[in-house]
């Protein structure tokens, strides 16, 4: 059986082509995905999408959203989900929905758990995002707050503010 050659990695441009070997690819790597499944009892979930738009999934498990689900827990704590402290954090909170509290407590797990000095830029990321979004619910109650005062009691509202430590 003759060798294959190297294919040279460059964009094809006969349109025909080009659907010809997105379709064989497509196949190789969904065959792949399954392979690794089976074989290694590995959770895999794939999506592509055609260059028209079209959607192609696969998922090893009953579905890509439990899969991507289980994505967003670990990567809200990090890479490290075998981390005592930050593993508590993965399998009970995500950010979206999550109160103020609980996502302040995310972040405080995550910080004894880890060394600041030490993290990747993608923790660091991670942990940016969490302090928007508490950031961005304590501001959201601070106006709504306010408003109510306003709303109640005239021009007393400037004596309410709240302050956070």
């Amino acid at each position: 059986m003759p060798q294959r050659g190297k294919v040279e990695l460059k964009r094809i441009e006969d349109k025909t082509s080009r659907q010809v070997r997105f379709s064989k690819r497509r196949s190789g790597l969904f065959k792949k995905a399954f392979e690794l499944a089976l074989l290694c009892d590995a959770e895999v979930a794939l999506l592509v999408f055609s260059p028209s738009g079209r959607l192609y999934e696969y998922s090893s498990s009953s579905s890509i959203e439990e899969t991507y689900n289980r994505y967003k827990q670990f990567s809200l704590v990090g890479k490290d989900a075998n981390n005592r402290n930050t593993n508590e954090a993965a399998n009970n909170n995500s950010c979206e929905g999550s109160s103020t509290s609980d996502i302040l407590s995310i972040i405080a797990q995550w910080c004894t758990s880890r060394n600041i000095d030490q993290m990747d830029d993608g923790e660091l990321d991670r942990m940016e995002d969490l302090l928007q979004e508490a950031l961005g619910q304590v501001q959201s109650r601070k106006v709504s707050s306010t408003e109510r005062v306003e709303a109640g009691n005239g021009d007393q509202s400037e004596t309410n503010n709240i302050s956070i430590n």
